[in-house]
């Protein structure tokens, strides 16, 4: 059976279980600069109607964008964002629908040039 908790306990109750850990790691999630840039490149495909939603989630280290044709199948693509991989193989991430990496990267823009116009273009069939 559930227990029915008000809003000012469970935020007390998370905060002393944040508190009891060893050293927090903060919270990674996309910025403005770097949510602007996402959201250009899927407003351009959406336009083209190749996608039509996407998520944001986020893991204890990364943060991810995916993208979906349908709302109701896996993502397309998944734009992750991953510090504690910035000095080794850059932060971010574009990996495919079957989990293969398309484009690792230093910087955000970097990896969103796999979302190329000339790599992704819509066919008119005549």
């Amino acid at each position: 059976m559930s227990e029915v908790v008000s809003f000012d306990d469970h935020n007390l109750t998370r905060s002393a279980n944040k508190g009891r850990s060893g050293p927090q790691q903060p919270d990674v999630f996309f910025n403005r600069n770097e949510l602007s840039q996402i959201l250009q490149v899927y407003g351009r495909m959406v336009a083209k109607a190749e996608w039509r939603d996407y998520a944001i989630g986020e893991t204890k280290n990364a943060c991810i964008f995916a993208i979906f044709h349908r709302t109701a199948d896996r993502p397309l693509f998944k734009i992750y964002k991953e510090p504690r991989l910035a000095a080794k193989q850059g932060a971010y991430s574009v990996l495919s629908q079957n989990g293969r990496t398309l484009k690792r990267g230093k910087t955000l823009a970097q990896v969103l040039k796999v979302f190329d116009r000339k790599r992704f273009h819509t066919i008119d069939a005549e």
